[in-house]
């Protein structure tokens, strides 16, 4: 079992800064890729970006690409979400996830079903 909190969110003025942080505890961290994904009211679960489990690979969905990075440190047991240019369209309940990954594949998986296990998220708020 993995245990994941999310921390870091808030509000923001559009144009401002965000770093959200995800403390895992209970299994070895470093073999777990990770995820973050976004729930808008009314809008279905989607991925925003996602790291291996040594960190080597990281992918992000076409909206945030550019303006978010996800990054790990496995000897903290954190992995990380920078968000910078924030938008009225990133407001969102934001979400960490973790799937365990065998090997580092060159690749993370983005449908919610892949991910064993989540956090209870964060609130993002961006006003215009």
């Amino acid at each position: 079992q993995v245990q994941l909190e999310e921390s870091g969110g808030g509000l923001v003025q559009a144009g401002g800064s965000l770093r959200l942080s995800c403390a895992a505890s209970g299994r070895t961290f470093s073999n777990y890729a990770m995820g973050w994904f976004r729930q808008a009211p009314g809008k279905e679960r989607e991925f925003v970006a996602g790291i291996s489990r040594s960190g080597s690979s990281t992918y992000y969905s076409v909206s945030v690409k550019g303006r978010f990075a996800i990054s790990r440190d496995n000897a903290k047991n954190t992995v990380y979400l920078q968000m910078n240019s924030l938008k009225p369209e990133d407001t969102a309940v934001y979400y960490c996830a973790a799937y365990w990954q065998i090997f580092d594949s060159g690749s993370v998986y983005s449908a919610p079903h892949q991910y064993a296990y989540w956090g209870r998220g964060t609130q993002v708020t961006v006003a215009s």
